[in-house]
């Protein structure tokens, strides 16, 4: 394998796991099925039978492709792994899919090994290569530390194996002459465990785990875990056995299946008003925002001199909005990075910042880096994530859940909502231990939070209307959102739901920016998304609206019902009810979210799995 190829080789994929009583094959498949979020160019099944030969089948596109091709296999396994994998470029093959076979060993994995060059020089593995992967590579290593000292035992030789490697990994293998059983190890790419009187799971993700057990562990990082039916062993750095902390999910299977709707996003959608309830109500004592229950000391609120925000894509959006608060309420610095960036960076950050870090998986990789830079420079590190246990809440001095069960589809909707919600209560908090709010600035706060829920609730009744304007969006190439203030803010996150699953090419900028160049752009008919919503700076965007409607644009105007402003500003408009200009990103990001939808399905693409992209960003 030349070093051209290293950026083919597999990133965000899904992987499962499973060893007992029920039927191997439609276990996995299943489980690829739910997990097919994770990537979508190929997926493969090994399969195990009693006298450890394993019997192997892979193939490009979908998993509905592999459960056709494993159509003719024997149901009779209890024991396999399955793979549905993500490449960044190039390598779309049948024998580049996993799993990956080499001597004794059979393997998936997800994440990238850095050295495997080297490592093929070193074990002499070119003229064994089959594929283009690091994989394969990383299977054969280990068969040859496994021919070479067997008798040692898979734990002793899975720890001389992963001493060997660089980068990011989860791998399941199975040893041929160890039937029944499957062993795993990760560094930074996740992995779930569980088991129950079903058998022993693990999986890249919880909903693959939940048709059978609502009981989980994350994987620690470098430690071995051995599945044998009905039981999971787990073995420390020492190689020492315990018994890992059962977690508990709070969703039901239904949560993560569509329940009548055409997709995932358009229910995940529709499930925003729950999803912000379940993150506010709990954290509201008395009329004021409480953190007790999450081991969140009032302390933390006032000891910083400067807060640093870390994130990525709807996330990084999501602390854009709160910052735009934040910063002037409290008059200290509030900074938003994105986690890439800041990662390379040698931020201004030290034993008086709170970094903030948000993640709906929790596994997000340069998020997870940019926490570790923090803690080195003895930052405190809030964190906000979704999935319990993960690495991301397991390395931070605090945790917020966001409670949003699981989202399957890979544009974000409700996690940016519960996100949000999240951080106006912080916010909130802010505001009352600094001196900022008086308990009645903050009861009146929480009542206005508490109120986007309805409000929510309304612009979902208007989906039709919203609908509506669509078909002048998803017949150009181009369109273009603009807005002031938080409306720029807003918008940047129009644009990215609208690029992401529609593929239109979509740009955000700030209203008043448009002269500086940027209205070279508008032509006529150009779809223009005009997001008019803070009240103080309302006249100076209509100005700019108006510059757009002289070059011909087509204005879509987003603004409040109770806002005044003349038809001749627009062509087409959408209202949200009339509440406080802090609060108007909730109603906003929904119609927004639809708009998006919809131009998607308008032009037949597949909403929940976009080109390119997988749900959790896992290497780098």
């Amino acid at each position: 394998m030349d070093k051209k190829n290293f950026n083919e080789v597999n990133t965000m994929c899904g992987i499962i796991g499973y060893t007992g009583p029920l039927d191997a094959k439609n276990v996995i498949l299943n489980g690829l099925s739910q997990l097919e979020y994770r990537g979508y160019d190929s997926a493969g099944i090994a399969l195990c039978d009693y006298s450890g030969k394993v019997h192997i089948a892979k193939k490009t596109g979908k998993v509905e492709n592999l459960i056709k091709y494993t159509a003719e296999m024997s149901d009779g396994f209890h024991t396999g792994i399955g793979h549905t994998r993500w490449a960044t470029h190039g390598g779309v093959t049948d024998i580049n899919a996993h799993p990956h076979r080499a001597g004794r060993i059979t393997l998936i994995h997800n994440g990238i090994i850095e050295n495997y060059h080297e490592l093929t020089e070193k074990y002499d593995l070119k003229k064994k290569l089959l594929s283009e992967t690091d994989t394969e590579v990383a299977a054969w290593v280990l068969d040859c530390i496994y021919t070479k000292d067997h008798e040692a035992g898979p734990q002793k030789c899975i720890r001389e194996f992963i001493g060997e490697l660089k980068g990011s990994f989860a791998f399941c293998i199975i040893f041929e002459d160890i039937p029944g059983e499957i062993y795993c190890v990760r560094n930074v790419s996740p992995l779930v465990a569980s088991y129950c009187s079903s058998g022993a799971f693990v999986a890249s993700d919880l909903t693959a785990l939940i048709p059978y057990t609502k009981k989980y562990f994350v994987a620690p990082e470098y430690h071995i875990i051995r599945l044998t039916p009905y039981k999971i062993h787990v073995y420390g750095q020492d190689l020492t056995e315990y018994d890992p902390e059962l977690l508990e999910v709070n969703w039901n299977t239904d949560a993560a299946m569509k329940n009548g709707y055409p997709h995932f996003m358009l229910k995940e959608i529709h499930e925003q008003p729950d999803a912000v309830q379940n993150t506010i109500r709990p954290r509201i004592q008395n009329g004021l925002p409480d953190f007790s229950d999450d081991n969140i000391p009032d302390d933390l609120f006032t000891f910083c001199n400067k807060i640093h925000i870390v994130a990525c894509g709807t996330a990084m959006h999501a602390g854009m909005v709160s910052q735009a608060i934040l910063e002037p309420l409290l008059r200290i610095p509030v900074l938003v990075t994105i986690a890439s960036e800041f990662r390379y960076d040698d931020p201004l950050i030290d034993d008086k910042t709170l970094v903030i870090v948000i993640s709906q998986s929790g596994e997000t990789i340069d998020t997870l880096a940019a926490l570790r830079l923090a803690r080195e420079k003895k930052s405190k590190v809030l964190s906000l994530v979704n999935v319990k246990g993960s690495t991301i809440a397991r390395e931070s001095d605090y945790v917020l859940y966001t409670h949003a069960g699981p989202e399957i589809a890979v544009a974000s909707t409700k996690a940016y909502s519960v996100q949000l919600a999240a951080l106006y209560l912080l916010i909130c908090k802010f505001g009352l231990m600094r001196e900022k709010y008086t308990e009645d600035d903050a009861r009146r706060f929480i009542r206005d939070l508490n109120g986007v829920i309805p409000v929510i609730e309304s612009v979902l009744k208007k989906e039709q209307e919203i609908k509506s304007v669509v078909p002048h969006i998803v017949c150009m190439p181009d369109a273009f959102f603009i807005g002031r203030g938080l409306d720029y803010v807003f918008s940047l996150e129009g644009a990215l739901k609208l690029k992401e699953i529609s593929y239109i090419h979509a740009e955000a900028y700030a209203a008043g920016e448009l002269k500086h160049g940027t209205i070279a752009l508008i032509a006529p008919n150009v779809p223009v998304i005009a997001i008019v919503t803070q009240t103080k700076i309302m006249q100076k965007t209509i100005s700019n609206i108006r510059e757009v409607k002289a070059r011909g644009g087509f204005v879509i105007l987003l603004s409040r019902e109770n806002a005044k402003i003349e038809p001749d500003v627009y062509d087409q408009k959408i209202t949200i009810p009339d509440i406080d200009d802090m609060f108007t990103v909730f109603p906003i990001a929904v119609v927004l979210q639809l708009i998006a939808y919809y131009s998607s399905v308008s032009k037949n693409l597949d909403v929940d799995k976009p080109r390119n992209l997988a749900k959790s960003v896992t290497v780098e």
